[in-house]
């Protein structure tokens, strides 16, 4: 059973949007406590990216690709000077390879040019890098820097519109608005939390409501299947 459209919204007054954000995050927190960056990667250049390579792909595409890339060109040096031809035949299983292959030689260039082949800490610097925006620049400072950041991902984006965060689409007003309500040191994991939540639980198509721990907190509690057994069959992972 589900309802083809969201709850009206109750009015809630700036301190209990807050708490009820924190309670979710504390739910979220029980619900996922491996909650994580999916990508794999061993230092923030790697984690750079496979960011920036995970763009209308899946982590797990990513993953089984970045082994080979980094034995083959294992810094910034080594990517920026890479034969196009030989990078993009090992990027064609994520799509759209020649554009990522000419994003990520890019991006390693201006690090060896501007910034002596490191990857800054900080976000002003990052997003003056070839094809790395805010999002990006964000899970690298928060993941590999502990610099806390709101990640704007797709599934950050849709989360904060459905649990009533904010109705905006505009990656920016969610980044700070989101932020808003979260203790500056939760940034990341909390992000990480959505993402989790949003990748399992809260489809985009369809959302297992009947099985979501955030049911009573959430205005859009009905949106998907409401009935718990038919809710639990949609969960993944």
């Amino acid at each position: 059973m589900t309802r083809t459209s969201p709850q009206p919204a109750v009015a809630e007054t700036p301190l209990a949007r807050t708490r009820r954000a924190r309670r979710v995050d504390r739910l979220l927190a029980q619900r996922y406590p491996d909650a994580r960056c999916e990508l794999d990667f061993t230092d923030a250049f790697t984690l750079l990216v496979a960011t920036v390579l995970s763009a209308q792909t899946t982590d797990v595409r990513v993953n089984a690709t970045t082994p080979e890339l980094f034995a083959r060109y294992p810094g910034p040096a080594e990517l920026a000077a890479a034969d196009p031809d030989e990078l993009e035949a090992i990027l064609k299983p994520l799509g759209f390879f020649r554009a990522k292959a000419k994003a990520v030689t890019g991006l390693s260039r201006a690090l060896v040019e501007q910034f002596g082949g490191t990857v800054p800490r900080r976000l002003d610097q990052l997003v003056t890098l070839p094809g790395v925006g805010r999002k990006t620049a964000n899970v690298v400072l928060g993941n590999a820097y502990g610099v806390p950041g709101i990640t704007t991902d797709t599934h950050v984006l849709r989360l904060s519109r459905r649990l009533g965060y904010t109705t905006s689409e505009d990656p920016l007003v969610v980044e700070r608005e989101l932020g808003a309500l979260l203790p500056r040191r939760d940034w990341t994991m909390a992000c990480h939390r959505l993402i989790f939540h949003g990748r399992r639980t809260c489809h985009a198509r369809r959302p297992a409501c009947g099985a979501c721990p955030l049911a009573r907190l959430c205005p859009s509690a009905g949106i998907g299947e409401t009935d718990p057994v038919r809710a639990a069959a949609l969960l993944k992972g």
